[in-house]
């Protein structure tokens, strides 16, 4: 069974498992005359989307119902660099969007059906909406990354609200969802951070587990494997289809499957 992207219980889910499609050979032109060979097919050459969707690996299905270890306390958003589940699953997320959108990923996303979530920040959303867009329709989600990307803490209460809030109105305004996660730059924070993020409709505040850049995984713990809850950081670089690449194989070589992070939240 290829790659599953949601459970069809969540109001995110996409219907049904995605199956990979696999570039197989067209049925071979009649023959001149008996002597004459079918041509081979041609593989996809390296690089190109079909390439790219050749080399995603077969995932075990999703569990039916996403778990977590524990509950999530109203008025109280988690701070998690891992979801506290123990279900075999992992988490791709990729922030940012103003660097690079490589024209490729939307449709293998879609045609892959990998479960993507986006922290966005909201200049970049605004000018590059139908992009986003495009990843919205294939199944990924858009959650809040700040306005402009500036570390948090220090910063005033009314500052912070301004740079949470404001870009949960903008992000809402141009997707029709208000974002219910929350990532601040960098990862950091402090109490009045997570009092906003809240106030602005987080349900949970977002790390990392591990990043993924030009392709390569960077652990975050010497074992070099992905747990189950896992979460993978990347960016809208250029190298962003390798990145989602590599994430897919170490997820599988952990035994894992990807998942999607809202269907965990709720």
């Amino acid at each position: 069974m290829s790659l599953v992207a949601l459970s069809a219980c969540t109001s995110h889910a996409i219907a049904g498992p995605v199956t990979v499609a696999r570039p197989s050979a067209s049925p071979p032109s009649p023959s001149v005359s008996p002597s004459v060979s079918p041509t081979p097919s041609t593989p996809p050459k390296r690089g190109t989307l079909e390439w790219y969707v050749a080399q995603v690996p077969e995932f075990p299905p999703l569990p039916p119902t996403p778990q977590l270890r524990e509950a999530i306390k109203p008025g109280e958003p988690p701070f998690w660099l891992r979801v506290p589940t123990d279900q075999k699953v992992a988490f791709i997320t990729i922030d940012d969007g103003g660097l690079a959108r490589p024209e490729d990923v939307p449709a293998f996303i879609r045609s892959a059906g990998i479960p993507v979530t986006m922290f966005l920040n909201s200049p970049a959303a605004t000018a590059h909406t139908d992009y986003f867009k495009e990843i919205e329709a294939a199944g990924g989600v858009v959650e809040n990354h700040t306005i402009s990307h500036r570390s948090l803490p220090g910063l005033s209460y009314s500052s912070q609200k301004h740079e949470i809030c404001g870009s949960a109105d903008k992000l809402e305004q141009l997707f029709g969802k208000r974002p219910t996660l929350f990532r601040p730059p960098f990862g950091d924070h402090n109490d009045t951070t997570m009092t906003v993020a809240h106030e602005c409709g987080a349900k949970a505040v977002f790390y990392w587990s591990e990043t993924v850049d030009k392709g390569i995984v960077r652990y975050q713990t010497p074992e070099k494997i992905l747990h189950p809850g896992d979460v993978l950081l990347m960016h809208f670089r250029p190298a962003l289809m390798d990145d989602l690449l590599a994430a897919l194989k170490a997820i599988h070589k952990a035994g894992l499957t990807p998942a999607l992070l809202e269907d965990y939240v709720g």
